[in-house]
């Protein structure tokens, strides 16, 4: 890749068409309404459909034959189907904010060389081939390969989650891009020393923001959990509503009336419904996410909780955090 470079930097002009062609210096967000297809995939799981259609039977048996209570149940089965849904959709909501705040890792200024003079822009104005000063103290705001140090020591803890320092140079390497020693990260801090750069990946092209836009962009998949509860939530349907219509036909065989035979149906439904099993395996999910934030581990689903649980091996190139991960995961 050619960057076209120079010791005085780049003019104006090739700031603007480069600014034009690469976008901002920025981390891609979140679309706008995307909460609303959250929101609404909370409503339409398998179980709260079912809670929903449970709580309109017994709307339909408080019409059909009022008095029996039956409206205070529907009440109660709609109100769990409702409170579930968003209680998960803000834990969702939370953690998608939580990617957010990953832009708070670069700097909102930083120094440049253009033209031949040194000059503070904002962050989001730096394009690939620019002349990028650092400082102790400083975070860096782009991807950036090293052409003077002096003393240059950085904390690439943000991106590798190592504390050690890391002392740069500007010297070749042959290694890959995130082993140099020759190359500043996004995101990361200059403990010491200070330097100069020529910044050749800037925004989502980072490896900083590969790791924000995989947040953003990595599919969901059913847990565990998720597909034995689907599995026993349909089983449970079968049998309900299986023994619904045995009692239905048997009221009928026996001369009941037709009104009294489906509110009794809907009864045994709605009976069989294990409308308590929904917000137990929140509730008990949440808590156990809550403890997760307590180690500071971040996590997006309520149903990841469960799967970090079924956790048997761990890799990771840091032996010394391998008890800390391990108490985090199972606690």
């Amino acid at each position: 890749m050619y960057l076209h470079t120079r010791k005085d930097g780049l003019s104006a002009r090739e700031v603007r068409d480069r600014l034009a062609e690469v976008g901002s210096n920025t981390l891609e967000k979140t679309k706008r309404f995307v909460w609303l297809k959250s929101l609404g995939r909370q409503f339409t799981n398998f179980f709260s459909v079912l809670l929903d259609i449970s709580a309109g039977i017994c709307f339909i048996a408080d019409y059909v034959q009022p008095g029996e209570g039956m409206n205070i149940l529907g009440w109660a089965l709609l109100g769990v189907s409702i409170l579930n849904a968003m209680f998960s959709f803000i834990q969702e909501y939370r953690a998608e904010r939580a990617m957010e705040e990953l832009q708070k890792f670069l700097p909102q200024r930083v120094m440049v060389r253009r033209g031949g003079k040194e000059n503070e822009i904002l962050a989001e104005q730096l394009v690939p081939g620019d002349l990028l000063i650092v400082r102790e103290g400083d975070k860096v705001p782009a991807d950036a390969r090293l052409v003077e140090t002096q003393d240059l020591v950085v904390n690439n803890a943000p991106l590798t989650g190592e504390s050690h320092p890391v002392y740069l140079t500007f010297s070749a390497q042959d290694t890959t891009i995130t082993e140099s020693t020759n190359v500043m990260f996004a995101g990361c801090m200059i403990k010491k020393g200070r330097g100069l750069a020529v910044v050749f990946a800037t925004g989502a092209r980072t490896e900083f923001g590969k790791i924000a836009t995989l947040s953003h962009k990595v599919k969901r998949v059913s847990s565990p959990l998720d597909i034995e509860t689907a599995h026993m939530v349909r089983v449970l349907t079968i049998i309900a509503v299986s023994m619904g219509a045995i009692f239905f036909t048997y009221g009928v065989i026996s001369g009941r009336s037709l009104w009294i035979n489906l509110v009794f149906m809907m009864g045994i439904i709605v009976a069989n419904v294990p409308e308590g099993l929904l917000p137990t395996f929140t509730l008990s999910l949440a808590m156990g996410s809550l403890r997760m934030a307590k180690r500071n581990v971040l996590v997006k689903g309520l149903s990841a909780v469960e799967t970090l649980g079924a956790v048997h091996v761990i890799c990771n190139d840091n032996p010394v955090s391998i008890p800390q991960i391990w108490m985090a995961v199972t606690s």
